[in-house]
């Protein structure tokens, strides 16, 4: 019986269709490649350990529910990564660079249903050789697997370079936001600062002892620095490029 995961057209490997390595010659032995998978959702890794394991080029397959456990169990050297983006310690992509840097590095398949092109181009450029969606079928991810570690590719020439422009420029706006958030005075972090702590316009002014005016100045130099115009952009801003703090919120 096939298992799947149900949407077939959304499933497919990113770029053109696998070409599939062929799994065995006839006389030859199969290869066996050892197998990480770095998943945090507990009844999903488990059931992709059992598909891996019950393939005859499959083996040992060892399981991480994070990237802290991903990178104790790196040591023990694996031919096969296949590992989630969004995992409960952070993204992946840091991790898949650091894999690719590696004396020997392995194949890395990404296994996400995460749809955001730039978290897929981003991870390519850290070194990932595929990206796969969640809702494929299994035979798709085994084959797809086994089409890289072939040193075939699932990514066509056109959209790699594609998924590498993407990051490109989705670096180049990180790189802005940093060059503006450093950009805004003692005065004008302060004043973010007040308002991350819930304080309306005259709150502001009153905590850092200033004229509703003059609170109104600094609010409309940084919505100029930082590209924004409402109060809740600025704050979202800020607390994303680490300029302030919202008290009480979970890291």
């Amino acid at each position: 019986m096939t298992t799947t995961f149900n949407a077939p057209t959304e499933g497919r490997p990113l770029g053109r269709g696998p070409e599939m390595a062929e799994k065995e010659r006839p006389g030859e032995k199969a290869a066996i490649h050892r197998v990480l998978l770095v998943e945090d959702h507990a009844s999903f890794r488990q059931a992709m350990a059992l598909v891996f394991g019950g393939e005859p080029d499959f083996g040992p397959v060892s399981e991480a529910g994070s990237l802290a456990e991903a990178r104790r169990k790196r040591a023990s050297g694996f031919d096969l990564v296949v590992v989630d983006l969004g995992l409960p310690d952070g993204d992946a992509t840091a991790f898949i660079q650091t894999l690719k840097e590696e004396s020997h590095p392995p194949t890395v398949l990404v296994l996400t249903a995460d749809l955001d092109r730039e978290r897929h181009a981003l991870a390519v450029e850290a070194g990932a050789d595929g990206v796969i969606h969640k809702s494929a079928e299994i035979e798709e991810v085994l084959d797809s697997a086994r089409s890289l570690l072939a040193g075939e590719s699932i990514l066509s020439p056109e959209e790699t370079v594609a998924l590498l422009r993407l990051a490109t420029r989705k670096r180049g706006r990180d790189g802005e936001a940093r060059l503006a958030a450093r950009s805004l005075t003692r005065r004008e972090r302060e004043v973010l600062a007040a308002l991350a702590d819930g304080l309306s316009k005259k709150g502001i002014a009153k905590k850092l002892c200033i004229a509703v005016e003059t609170e109104h100045t600094y609010m409309t130099n940084i919505f100029d620095k930082l590209g924004v115009h409402t109060r809740l952009e600025a704050l979202l801003f800020a607390v994303r490029e680490g300029v302030v703090e919202i008290k009480g919120a979970k890291k």
